[in-house]
């Protein structure tokens, strides 16, 4: 009998599509379950893991894949506790803890002594959190739009996020995404696939504190969207700064949800000159 596919497999795999035919799609075991990790790039090329936001699944990156798979081998995870091609089991996930227990596993499962990690939004909290965590594991850090990490939300977006977090919905998730991304247009196949991810059973992020971003000692790349409403942006970039080796960007048009996807080439080129 053939398994039944639902509108989220579908969504997924149309967007899958759009990633570089010799894509490799890897499964990784970890105690706390297998996780799907999308690999493209030379062999040898230096290791860049990307941890996406939330909702948005390993997938969001189709449109800097190629280009930064030119000189580096791409990582792009389904985070463990979202929805995606990731897969609870084992040990459960219950803390912050775990999350760095479950991301040990996974740079070990890759064969990944050190790597560049860059993440957006909740992928950035979690990026930050990993270099606390395991500082010789991480080269360089570049943080996308970071959430959770140099500032809280803006009540507003916590509001406006409400719905469709009480009673999940493709309907109210997708109003809540066009609301935050007006006037950036983001990939539509992506934009479904967001808000179908809403619907997935099961799903739910691990959250915590704020990090010390004091102690981040490896060079930090901060990119923030200049019209974003998750919070303050100019705040944002005020106290990155403070960090001893940040470089700060501000991209002109992005709100928070419409990065990595709307103009990928200028944070393509940020993100390249940073890690080369």
């Amino acid at each position: 009998m053939p398994v039944s596919r639902t509108a989220f497999d579908l969504a997924y795999d149309e967007l899958r599509a759009q990633w570089p035919d010799s894509t490799d799609d890897r499964d990784i075991d970890t105690p706390y379950g297998r996780t799907r990790v999308h690999v493209y790039g030379p062999a040898d090329g230096a290791p860049l893991v990307l941890l996406h936001g939330g909702s948005a699944t390993g997938l969001v990156w189709f449109a800097n894949a190629p280009a930064l798979g030119r000189r580096h081998r791409v990582h792009a995870v389904d985070i463990l506790g979202d929805a995606g091609r990731t897969v609870r089991g084992g040990t459960p996930l219950r803390t912050a803890d775990d999350l760095m227990g479950w991301m040990d596993a996974l740079l070990d499962g890759l064969g990944l002594a050190a790597t560049h990690l860059c993440g957006h939004s909740y992928g950035a909290w979690l990026a930050v959190r990993y270099a606390l965590h395991a500082p010789r594991r991480v080269d360089r850090l570049a943080l996308i739009d970071p959430t959770q990490v140099f500032a809280g939300f803006r009540p507003r977006y916590l509001l406006r996020a409400l719905p469709h977090l009480v009673r999940p919905s493709q309907a109210r998730a997708t109003a809540f995404l066009q609301w935050e991304t007006a006037g950036a247009h983001p990939d539509e196949a992506w934009q479904r696939l967001y808000a179908l991810a809403a619907t997935v059973p099961g799903r739910k992020l691990i959250a915590g504190s704020r990090p010390r971003v004091a102690g981040l000692r490896m060079p930090v790349l901060v990119m923030l969207a200049e019209h974003s409403r998750a919070h303050d942006a100019g705040k944002v970039a005020d106290r990155a700064r403070k960090l001893p080796q940040s470089t700060v960007v501000v991209l002109p048009g992005a709100t928070h949800h419409s990065l990595p996807l709307t103009a990928p080439q200028q944070l393509n080129e940020h993100l390249m000159a940073f890690l080369d």
